[in-house]
């Protein structure tokens, strides 16, 4: 029992009296894809939005445990998966276009998009995926600005696949984005 004890399974008793686990699961530390980390996403919006109070409940703890052990590497994100942040029900709407946005991305095709509170459509050349605790964007180059933007998914309304595929390009990269993101050498991030 000591051995246990000492490699960190939450144990407390005495001997001839009886020994009990303190925590009733442990897990090791776990590496999650990003589309593991969206498919866990996706079951806490559905358990989130749950009738049973006790599983809500159990939804609103895992994710404070979830928040507490992502990583905090990147400095303009959004904090957390906590609820108060945007509710589960608004980022799950946008769970349906990440199969279609995903597979763009791999085969450099154009989409068609309308986002919530914006007049017309956009034709857009989808870039990656990410990531900001409980929000995720695409990043993207849009040809009706000419520009690159990162759009919540969850803002996406309306979604089509074109036929169109695209090439990259230079200024249009996600290199480019990124390189447009790093602050000049000498320049400190705001």
């Amino acid at each position: 029992m000591d051995t246990l004890a000492a490699s960190g399974v939450p144990v407390a008793g005495a001997r001839g009296l009886g020994y009990q686990m303190t925590a009733p699961v442990t897990l090791p530390p776990l590496n999650l894809t990003l589309t593991e980390l969206e498919a866990l996403h996706l079951g806490m919006a559905v358990v989130g939005e749950a009738e049973d109070a006790d599983l809500r409940e159990a939804a609103r703890a895992l994710s404070k445990k979830i928040d507490a052990v992502l990583p905090e590497d990147r400095s303009a994100a959004p904090r957390g998966w906590g609820f108060a942040i945007y509710p589960f029900a608004d980022a799950a709407a946008g769970f349906r276009h990440m199969p279609a946005i995903r597979a763009a991305i791999r085969a450099r095709q154009k989409l068609r998009i309308t986002v919530a509170g914006e007049d017309g459509t956009r034709v857009i050349r989808p870039l990656a995926l990410e990531y900001w605790g409980r929000v995720w964007t695409v990043t993207l180059w849009c040809e009706r600005d000419a520009d690159f933007r990162a759009i919540r998914v969850d803002r996406i309304d309306a979604l089509a696949v074109l036929p169109a595929l695209f090439v990259e390009e230079q200024g249009k990269t996600l290199i480019d984005y990124r390189q447009r993101q790093e602050p000049a050498p000498g320049q400190r991030p705001y």
